[in-house]
């Protein structure tokens, strides 16, 4: 998977985010996503929103990814 990929899967679950991804070895991701759907929602909560619209990528072809979820 590549960054942008990332993001479309993310975009897809939360159409209304901004979503930035970036990776320097399309192993290691970094996803920094903007969504309302966060409002009054602690930090799992929110992280919990995106591993879900990446299903059963987490783990394998995204081996890590590190959230900044902000609303």
């Amino acid at each position: 998977m590549n960054p942008e990929q990332i993001a479309q899967l993310i975009r897809a679950a939360l159409p209304e985010a901004q979503v930035r991804v970036e990776s320097d070895d399309n192993t290691h991701f970094a996803a920094r996503v903007v969504s309302r759907e966060f409002i009054g929602k602690r930090s799992l909560a929110r992280h919990q929103l995106i591993y879900k619209a990446l299903g059963e990528r987490m783990g394998r072809e995204i081996h890590a990814l590190s959230i900044e979820a902000l609303t």
